[in-house]
């Protein structure tokens, strides 16, 4: 059975094994471990026994705006709702933090999110510090195919 757990610093070796080859594809945007560390806290794994299987973080960017990023699934464990269970359980996350409008999102499934309740919204839309912090990192900037989307909080 698939628990959703907390992330600790013993669980990043195998955080990053489950993300190699979406990030050589552009998928997910990498991180180093320093910076998986950092932000420890805003992980929530998906756990088959010991097995990390999947996560996501919940990355706060002000009081009214959050993120999730890095969601992944192992292949092995899609089409068994761990992806929604571990979005739901971010935006609960981010309801018991009082981040007050909204959790945006940028993916290549928009539908997935779509299916949750997230409305897709114009990249021109997103807060100019997410785009220099996160997005001039990655191998598709400034030319991306991701889409925008969030979930209206309250």
């Amino acid at each position: 059975m698939v628990q959703l757990v907390k992330a600790n610093l013993l669980d990043i070796t195998a955080m990053q094994a489950l993300v190699v080859q979406e990030i050589k594809d552009g998928i997910i945007l990498e991180r180093s471990d320093d910076e998986v560390s950092t932000n420890i806290r805003s992980y929530v794994l998906a756990k088959d026994g010991d097995k990390v299987v999947g996560y996501g973080a919940l990355h706060i960017h002000s009081p009214r705006l959050a993120e999730i990023r890095s969601l992944i699934v192992s292949s092995e464990y899609r089409g068994q709702n761990i992806g929604k269970r571990i979005v739901e359980f971010t935006l609960e996350e981010a309801k018991c933090l009082s981040v007050s409008e909204e959790v945006l999102v940028l993916t290549y499934l928009p539908n997935f999110f779509k299916k949750l309740g997230f409305i897709e919204i114009p990249k021109e839309s997103i807060p100019e510090h997410k785009i220099w912090t996160d997005c001039i990192k990655c191998i598709h900037f400034p030319v991306c195919n991701e889409v925008s989307l969030v979930y209206k909080l309250g």
